[in-house]
């Protein structure tokens, strides 16, 4: 006897997404979105450090690696602190790596720094300290993804290409595909809307890229929507079709209370702040429950942030 599969919900609903999306990328012409969304972005765009010609390639792919599932207003201290540290990958690169997440303080998902800290090494060994313009030469960057390497060349040197995040999703799923939210994970079908979306003019390209991210970050917010301010209100699809609410698999939540990321963080902590290597002990004293202790700093020293010394020590990495 053949039993016949079950399809579930969740899985029904990603295929509808799905499909969507691709019908989206069908049809899409953004030309009519171009004009009004840059126009807003003329006028409306947030002073950044990391956006001022001044800052550079370097200054735009530090911005790009700590704004990483973090807000602006918690990575401008620290950018600003560590453009004045290492204002070149040349002078991040001299250091040891775990100065890099010493400086990283409290910006959460510290992996980052070494990703950072091996990006300016490899810049400085490939490509003479100036971070590279071809997209593939950023691609093979150490801890640069399709994002990273497609934002740095749109936004450092104003090159065309389609930039992904999740403001940028929810912008495009809403006043496009008519859904409230973007599936959880990046689709193909979304990358094939966005390069529809994207304008051929290379500098008009570039643009629109900043102007998308930033309407997504201001007005285009996942819980309340201004829509009563959206240059493109009249034309969003999800407006027109009453605003219907998400009926896709549930969204993905971050926790972080009692979590072995919290204790992660807390070791860490200890270990910025200590200007010799600390002994088990000391750690010891930062989280309660052994096991989960023992799990959070094992994890650490797997993940190349926590060197572990003879007799029971520990210090931030230095090769």
């Amino acid at each position: 006897m053949t039993s016949t599969p079950v399809t579930t919900t969740a899985t029904t609903a990603a295929a509808e997404t799905a499909s969507a999306a691709d019908a989206a990328a069908e049809a899409a012409d953004g030309t009519a979105l171009h004009g009004p969304v840059t126009d807003w972005f003329d006028e409306h765009a947030r002073d950044l450090p990391w956006r001022r010609p001044e800052a550079g390639a370097w200054g735009v792919m530090v911005s790009e690696f700590m704004l990483q599932q973090t807000p602006v207003s918690r990575v401008l201290p620290v950018y600003e602190q560590w453009l004045a540290r290492w204002p070149r990958p040349a002078d991040l690169a001299a250091e040891a790596p775990g100065e890099a997440v010493r400086a990283w303080g409290r910006l959460g998902y510290p992996r980052r720094a070494l990703r950072l800290h091996a990006a300016a090494s490899a810049i400085q060994e490939r490509h003479g300290g100036d971070v590279p313009r071809e997209h593939g030469q950023l691609l093979a960057l150490p801890g640069v993804g399709e994002y990273t390497a497609a934002a740095v060349a749109s936004f450092a040197y104003g090159q065309r290409h389609a930039v992904l995040d999740t403001n940028v999703r929810r912008v495009f799923a809403r006043a496009v595909a008519g859904r409230q939210y973007p599936p959880n994970a990046t689709t193909a079908a979304e990358r094939k809307l966005a390069r529809a979306l994207l304008p051929e003019d290379e500098q008009l390209a570039a643009r629109w890229a900043a102007a998308t991210m930033e309407l997504g970050a201001l007005l285009c917010t996942a819980r309340t929507p201004e829509c009563h301010r959206c240059p493109i209100a009249a034309q969003c699809a999800w407006r027109q079709a009453g605003s219907p609410v998400h009926d896709g698999p549930p969204r993905r939540t971050q926790t972080y209370a009692g979590t072995d990321r919290q204790v992660r963080g807390k070791l860490l902590a200890v270990l910025r702040e200590a200007v010799a290597p600390v002994p088990q002990q000391v750690l010891d004293a930062v989280w309660d429950e052994p096991v989960q202790r023992a799990r959070a700093l094992d994890g650490l020293v797997s993940d190349g942030l926590v060197e572990p010394l003879a007799g029971g020590r520990y210090r931030l990495p230095l090769t």
